[in-house]
């Protein structure tokens, strides 16, 4: 291979990788890894875990160090210096020595920008005191420990309720804060789960005490004489904190390439091809300040680590000659919160309706193990399916088993696999592990019942019924039904059903209820058997309790 010079913009994941790969492929090629702060390919992922303790050493967030590259990788790694403009014509980069002050010229053969993300901070008044902070960077993590330091037990304020703001409210509260978490739209998470899921997360993080305010926005950060922040709310609220950290999202840091008059994407990321090339050949860009390939076709913009580290290996390749496609991000997730893990992959209900896609949803409640094991608990797995049974996205909330299910359908969307390859799937069983139907199989059969005509409806429909033309029918059992029913159904028990059906109109659908689905399931056949027209409310009882109590909560 011919010796050439790659300079790359950005040391962390999608940068360092890259490095790393490239030096594997070609071990000819001057490399040279630029990266403005002090630390390079550190586990950025890790930050609000070393604040709340649960990672308790600080030096195992660095995953690698310059030393490493240099000498095991023979890369040129300049800590503090910063890329201040690309000279396309010339293919230099001109840098910025931060400690010296000192500017220089770089050339390059292909450069690489892996500039990340920079957090957004909006045009809040007081957005700049000391004690407003946002996480993305080791310092920031090293300044919110100080001062939580200084004054435990006190209040905290997280604003937004992504990924980063999960993870730092829950463990700011590890740490001993209280934390109120604040978020403008009506639930968590809002570009990666539907809002049934997310009202199970709502529930559980109010259970462990975090206070939740949703629907609202801090309107301003205000000192306080003797210390701390007052936090005032859009609402009229007014909250005493010791620190306040902004979590509302993050966006490309693609000031550079849009200088250089690179081509941006409709997400503000500098747009690239399945070769991860710009829309200059000699520039490639990886890992957060990239807008990619979407996997079904369009592009997308999902900053994580996984996607970033992928991008990094593959232009690796394509810069050393090696033929590469990027198939596409399809966006899988996964955040713990609290005792409950959140994953998801694929295209959500909101995307969904907004392209067009004709889809149909199922919730199923499928143990993670046998339910006589111990630790076996439910999960709520969501599937997004087409007309022909066609996965299109799939979420699941629960404490044990969620990455699992996700992962196994996640692959499945990947390979094209439709619902009833769901239910074909030969996965492992015993009884710590799962059960002899496993929470994938459930959800490919149960919507396999509705790709072959069991028609399904969901918590909004109930919601938005029309009275005049459909029924409610609960077929739990008495005891149940005393905890909690949703207002003017009929009883039925299931056991009961076949000897009461006179008592069912002909002439009204007739929407069936129970816990979680299955009885409802087996009540919607033998209805549909004798004649009535019939839907199962999917999810049950289970799901839409916590919906219908997290929308008076939040006044939607």
């Amino acid at each position: 291979m011919s010796r050439k010079r790659v300079v790359i913009i950005g040391g962390v994941a999608g940068g360092a990788t890259l490095a790393a790969r490239l030096r594997r492929v070609d071990e000819q090629a001057e490399i040279i890894l630029l990266e403005r702060g002090e630390h390079i390919s550190f586990a950025n992922c890790g930050l609000p875990y070393h604040v709340g303790g649960v990672v308790a050493e600080r030096g195992s967030l660095f995953l690698s160090s310059p030393q490493t590259l240099q000498t095991r990788y023979r890369i040129d790694v300049r800590t503090g210096h910063e890329a201040v403009r690309i000279h396309r014509d010339t293919q230099e980069v001109e840098v910025c020595a931060r400690t010296t002050g000192v500017t220089y010229r770089l050339g390059y053969d292909h450069l690489v920008l892996a500039t990340g993300a920079e957090p957004i901070r909006p045009p809040i008044h007081g957005r700049d005191l000391d004690l407003v902070f946002t996480l993305r960077t080791i310092s920031d993590m090293d300044r919110i420990i100080a001062a939580a330091e200084r004054h435990p037990g006190e209040r905290a304020v997280v604003v937004g309720a992504g990924f980063i703001g999960l993870e730092i409210a829950e463990n700011l509260h590890h740490r001993g804060l209280q934390v109120t978490l604040v978020e403008m739209m009506d639930q968590v998470l809002p570009k990666r789960l539907d809002r049934d899921m997310a009202a199970l997360l709502h529930q559980h993080l109010r259970s462990q005490g975090i206070d939740l305010r949703l629907r609202q926005q801090v309107s301003g950060f205000f000192a306080r004489e003797r210390g701390g922040l007052t936090v005032e709310l859009g609402s009229g609220d007014a909250l005493n904190a010791s620190l306040a950290v902004l979590a509302v999202g993050i966006r490309p840091e693609a000031k550079l390439a849009a200088e250089a008059g690179l081509a941006l994407g409709p997400r503000g990321g500098v747009l690239v091809d399945d070769q991860l090339l710009t829309s200059d050949p000699h520039i490639s860009a990886v890992g957060d300040v990239a807008e990619v390939p979407a996997f079904g076709g369009g592009t997308t913009w999902v900053p994580l680590a996984g996607p970033a580290q992928r991008q990094g290996r593959l232009a690796a390749d394509q810069i050393a000659g090696l033929p590469i496609q990027y198939t596409g991000i399809q966006g899988t997730g996964i955040v713990k919160v609290f005792a409950l893990t959140a994953a998801f992959t694929g295209k959500t209900e909101a995307t969904l309706k907004r392209e067009g896609e004709p889809f149909h949803s199922i919730v199923v409640w499928p143990s993670s193990n046998a339910a006589y094991y111990p630790g076996a608990s439910q999960m709520a797995l969501k599937l997004h399916f087409g007309p022909k049974g066609e996965i299109l996205g799939a979420q699941a909330v629960g404490a044990s088993g969620v990455d699992k299910r996700i992962d196994v359908i996640a692959t499945a969307l990947r390979l094209g696999a439709t619902v009833d390859d769901l239910a074909a799937l030969e996965l492992c069983y015993a009884p710590p592990y799962s059960t002899p139907k496993d929470p994938v199989n459930v959800a490919g059969y149960a919507a396999g019942n509705v790709i072959r005509g069991e028609e399904v409806v969901t918590w909004r429909d109930v919601m938005q019924r029309d009275p005049i033309t459909t029924v409610l029918l609960d077929v739990r059992e008495p005891a149940e039904r005393a905890s909690d029913r949703i207002p003017d159904s009929l009883h039925i028990p299931l056991g009961q059903l076949r000897n009461r059906l006179d008592e069912l109109p002909r002439d009204k659908k007739i929407i069936v209820y129970c816990a979680v689905g299955l009885r409802a399931h087996i009540a919607v056949r033998i209805l549909e058997q004798n004649g009535f027209q019939a839907a199962n409310l999917t999810g049950g009882m289970r799901l839409y309790a916590p919906v219908r109590d997290d929308l008076k909560l939040v006044g939607a």
